[in-house]
């Protein structure tokens, strides 16, 4: 119960920060994405079950904010939770580096799926340019943002395990 109820808390912070401090730190007009930093980084130490749930509610709730259609953000999110819930197998609590590998590669995934639902199905086929101007860049500030955020979340994760420990 206390599980849920902080990453209940976690989806709103990184939710309330991405879509309210656009404007001060947007560099390029892109900003890190904070929603998939925090469901690939559960989803490493937790496994595919809980980064699900946490790409499926966090995906919810972009799309009651801004999507055009319910749904399809949250099932980017909960797909890219599923998939890198696989690399719980290889988890280690002292790697701080293959978590942002696999921040960038949940990045690229979301974008490349963004594109294709927002924009290839329009006709708009110019991807070299959304590659170029979006996808790269945020990838490299997403990534940027991930070795502090993943800190953090490591940091409650491994609070939340202790006291889960302390209570048996």
């Amino acid at each position: 119960m206390k599980r849920g109820i902080i990453y209940f808390i976690e989806i709103i912070i990184c939710l309330v920060l991405q879509s309210s401090l656009y404007p001060f730190i947007s560099l390029a007009n892109v900003m890190p994405n904070l929603l998939i930093i925090l469901v690939v980084s559960t989803a490493y130490m937790r496994g595919k079950t809980t980064g699900m749930i946490i790409g499926f509610f966090s995906g919810l709730l972009l799309d009651i904010l801004y999507g055009n259609l319910i749904g399809l953000y949250a099932l980017f999110q909960m797909l890219i939770g599923y998939m890198a819930g696989f690399a719980n197998a290889i988890y280690s609590e002292d790697d701080y580096t293959l978590p942002l590998v696999f921040v960038a590669i949940g990045d690229f995934i979301y974008q490349f799926l963004y594109y294709v639902f927002e924009f290839l199905l329009r006709g708009k086929l110019d991807f070299p340019y959304y590659f170029r101007t979006i996808i790269v860049p945020e990838i490299i500030y997403t990534v940027a943002a991930a070795t502090i955020v993943y800190k953090l979340l490591h940091m409650v994760n491994h609070r939340l395990i202790r006291d889960e420990n302390k209570e048996e």
